[in-house]
């Protein structure tokens, strides 16, 4: 650790890949906090910001106990049985099983969402919130699979553990920073919710996707993401534009 501290501050390459893999947490970790954004919409507003800073606490927390068991990490990769004509790895179990949870937890909140007659059944939409614990359950199950796949990524781009320490309390402090204006922002915006959950749909796909080795680029996936969000972000402001000029007709 000393001495990745003493290269970062003699090596510009070293300040180089610090940069490049605080960029690429703070990228990874965008789907994280809309996950914890979205679930913690669903408590009671007095204990939503109290479970966002224990989801992204525990999100730092994982990362950063992950980073300390760098070896077993690395064996993580290696395949463990052979099914489809493919080797399979924990990672990819890791990422198929989180990406199938995240796949049913924004189906079931679609079906929550357009429903308009909630009923028992197999997505349970007549259960409009949900439990503190239960949301830290969920929360923690996520973190797991976004630090693995946050961690193996740092791996892969630097063996210098001070870098990666750095770029992954950076990349949390950012979403504890951004979590409840996010979370907010979400709120005041229904429309938001469901492109939000789209974007989970969206992200567990792609971890399926990964989990079975088929390598989805991310730039494509956040270029998505990015486009969607801008559209919905011009439409929020023609509503406004609209209402403005409505009110001042009225008055």
């Amino acid at each position: 650790m000393l001495e990745g501290l003493t290269a970062l501050a003699s090596e510009p390459a070293a300040w180089v890949a610090l940069a490049t893999l605080v960029a690429m947490e703070v990228v990874l970790g965008v789907d994280n906090l809309i996950f914890i954004s979205v679930l913690s919409n669903k408590l009671p507003a007095e204990t939503r910001v109290k479970a966002r800073r224990i989801g992204i606490g525990l999100a730092l927390g994982m990362r950063l106990a992950l980073l300390a068991s760098i070896a077993w990490i690395v064996q993580l990769t290696a395949p463990i049985f052979e099914a489809f004509g493919r080797a399979f790895s924990w990672r990819d179990l890791i990422l198929i099983a989180g990406g199938l949870f995240l796949v049913w937890k924004a189906t079931k909140e679609i079906h929550h969402t357009i429903d308009p007659k909630p009923n028992a059944d197999l997505f349970d939409t007549a259960a409009v919130s949900i439990g503190f614990t239960a949301a830290i359950g969920q929360i923690i199950l996520l973190d797991l699979v976004f630090s693995i796949d946050s961690i193996i990524t740092a791996v892969g781009m630097t063996d210098n553990i001070a870098i990666m320490v750095i770029a992954v309390v950076v990349a949390v402090a950012v979403m504890m920073f951004a979590a409840t204006p996010l979370a907010d922002f979400i709120e005041r915006n229904p429309t938001v919710v469901m492109l939000a959950l789209s974007f989970l749909m969206l992200i567990g796909t792609t971890l399926i996707a990964e989990g079975f080795g088929a390598h989805v680029p991310k730039g494509y996936v956040y270029a998505a993401m990015a486009f969607s969000a801008l559209v919905e972000a011009l439409n929020i402001l023609a509503r406004r534009r609209q209402q403005a000029r409505k009110a001042v007709r009225e008055s």
